[in-house]
């Protein structure tokens, strides 16, 4: 019972890391119809960077500052303006392949340019564990979780309860609509790419203490939220918040109980069993569209 209680806890954190970045995959979908394939990396990237500023000379605190500045700029700005514009005009499948190889180009020149090796990453949150109905839970499974939530929590309220947020869900539903009626859509999609960049941000500094700061981190994160976006509804900002939970609980029971050399196996038959059963997702709507 101790050790499913640990389970438990630790597939909620590693489920609210994937929630962040499926939520990204879905908010970037809805306001652009981008399926953004280096979501993964964008997760990964921030921690490299931020290392890479320190080892350059700057303070850790200062590091952080330049590293997530430069993350922003670069992959909220510099992302949609000279990637996504672009690409964009060609179609959504010619946008998806620009990302695919932009997932491609992030991960190399991380591993070329910083480091083969997983560097240790400093943690935000304190170590040690607190006893949870006599199970020992850890401070930091439990630190990730919270701050995860308020981070998804703040998020919605400002899309449901501000002018901004609202206009945004407007763009969201029809750029058309919206645009005859006076809505700065681009302005909105450009906020859009920011969030997500932002919750990539935060991602990235609460798992790479855990898992450490690699190149190849961003390959199981962006699969996992990539399923968890399905899974849960790609149209729904609460069925990527969903789907991440239920892709972080299953990963870490089936590593425990099944086998961990099949632990990505089994969230890939749930989404299988998903598509199959329930197209749209647990908690997406269907949407029709005239050909």
């Amino acid at each position: 019972m101790d050790q499913f209680l640990q389970l438990i806890v630790a597939g909620l954190a590693t489920g609210a890391i994937y929630a962040l970045a499926a939520i990204g995959f879905t908010l970037v979908w809805q306001t652009s119809q981008t399926i953004n394939f280096a979501q993964g990396e964008f997760v990964m990237l921030p921690a490299i960077l931020v290392l890479t500023a320190a080892h350059l000379g700057l303070p850790m605190g200062l590091a952080f500052i330049v590293g997530s500045a430069a993350f922003v700029l670069l992959f909220g700005f510099g992302f949609k303006r000279f990637l996504v514009e672009p690409m964009q005009r060609h179609g959504v499948l010619p946008l998806a392949i620009a990302t695919m190889a932009l997932s491609v180009l992030i991960k190399e020149a991380a591993k070329n340019g910083f480091s083969a090796e997983a560097q240790p990453f400093p943690s935000l949150v304190p170590e040690g564990s607190v006893s949870v109905l006599g199970a020992a839970v850890s401070v930091r499974d439990i630190a990730i979780f919270v701050v995860a939530i308020a981070a998804i929590l703040g998020l919605q309220a400002f899309i449901t309860h501000t002018r901004t947020g609202r206009t945004m869900q407007a763009t969201a539903q029809n750029p058309t609509v919206a645009r005859i009626l006076g809505v700065p859509v681009e302005r909105m999609i450009l906020l859009t790419f920011l969030i997500n960049a932002a919750l990539a941000l935060i991602a990235s500094y609460l798992i790479s203490p855990v898992y450490l700061a690699k190149f190849s981190n961003g390959e199981t994160i962006g699969l996992a939220a990539f399923i968890a976006a399905i899974v849960g509804g790609f149209n729904q900002i609460r069925g990527a918040l969903a789907g991440g939970f239920l892709i972080g609980l299953i990963d870490n029971l089936a590593a425990a109980y099944v086998s961990s050399a099949y632990r990505t196996a089994v969230p890939l038959v749930v989404l299988v069993v998903v598509i199959l059963v329930k197209p749209e997702g647990l908690l997406g709507r269907k949407e029709e569209r005239t050909v």
